[in-house]
């Protein structure tokens, strides 16, 4: 496959060895395919990031080249895209674009998922994981990194969690040096689940909260978020693959999660509590309360009918991240929020 003119002009020249490398890709001894694997290893590789104009992508993109990494993304739309980086257009659920987007990178992100429940989203997951692990090997690209969702044990998943995890297995076993990060609800001004629950506080005096409200998750900071995705694209630890839980350092039921967000934002919200799940009844009206869209909200609520909690805490050591508590999180994401839009309970 030949690479247009114009996108290999965006191409640096490969980096030199020095005494200041901090990673190491290199290339199995079999592997004879002219990909990034057989480049001499270095402290600044070459990364592809899709999902580049999502809250997470969006947020890790500056991150990746304030690392000196080499950057581009792949999008559908590359006019959504912020980031100061060349894009690829393409889909990987049809797998356009994949082969010249994967072309001389060393390492691949795959942000890519949805959280309504349009009819048939699990097998439009799944291609478009084995359409991009395909065109990583034909590439030669040895490590992807994957954003997933923490698995509940001794319960029934969700679609969505169950969609996660069947990504996840495709990336692991497509990739000798794969890493897959599990996260629960994410923190940030532009975490969708983080700003559907400032909605409800902000726009409701009285907060019916059903059964799940006692259930106890561990939200993380978005800026831990990208600094362990950030990690992982070099991290050695993943000769063999690697699944890591990341989570912050709080375990909180999602009453305490909503009780101190308005704490934060200085408001007084009752809560009633219903004995039993109601999320058929309260789902729609929250939804229509926050402006969200019901399929998200109803995806959103039934991955909260137990537990979500990390397997162990080895993460951030493992990767060199210090965790931020919830409450910095917190006031950190709405300080963010505020910058562009004023909050109207404040």
């Amino acid at each position: 496959m030949q690479i247009s003119p114009h996108f290999a002009a965006s191409l640096p020249a490969p980096c030199a060895k020095s005494s200041s490398q901090v990673c190491a890709l290199p290339a199995r001894s079999d592997d004879r395919r002219a990909g990034a694997a057989n480049r001499p290893p270095c402290s600044r590789v070459r990364i592809l990031l899709t999902g580049i104009s999502g809250s997470i992508g969006s947020a890790l993109a500056p991150e990746l080249a304030r690392a000196g990494h080499e950057l581009r993304g792949f999008a559908r739309a590359s006019a959504r895209v912020r980031a100061g980086a060349p894009v690829i257009r393409g889909d990987a659920i049809s797998g356009a674009g994949l082969d010249e987007a994967l072309q001389g990178v060393d390492a691949a992100y795959f942000l890519i998922h949805s959280m309504e429940d349009a009819d048939g989203f699990e097998q439009r997951e799944r291609r478009a994981a084995e359409n991009f692990v395909a065109a990583a090997d034909r590439a030669g690209v040895r490590r992807l990194v994957y954003l997933g969702g923490i698995v509940p044990e001794h319960r029934r998943l969700s679609r969505h969690l169950s969609s996660r995890l069947e990504v996840e297995r495709i990336l692991l076993g497509g990739a000798p040096e794969a890493v897959a990060l599990r996260a629960s609800i994410v923190i940030g001004a532009r975490s969708r689940s983080f700003r559907f629950l400032v909605r409800l506080v902000e726009r409701m005096s009285v907060l019916p909260l059903p059964g799940w409200r006692a259930h106890r998750t561990q939200p993380i900071d978005v800026r831990d978020v990208v600094s362990l995705l950030a990690a992982a694209a070099t991290t050695p630890h993943a000769r063999d693959g690697l699944s890591l839980d990341i989570a912050g350092p709080d375990v909180l039921s999602y009453e305490q999660m909503i009780a101190r967000i308005a704490d934060l934002m200085l408001v007084h919200r009752r809560i009633v509590r219903f004995a039993r799940d109601s999320t058929a009844i309260v789902a729609p009206i929250a939804a229509a309360v926050a402006g969200e869209d019901p399929t998200f909200v109803e995806a959103l609520m039934e991955t909260l009918s137990g537990d979500l909690l990390a397997r162990d805490g080895r993460a951030a050591e493992l990767l060199g991240v210090r965790l931020h508590s919830y409450d910095r999180a917190v006031q950190s994401a709405l300080r963010e929020w505020e910058s562009d839009e004023r909050l109207g309970a404040r």
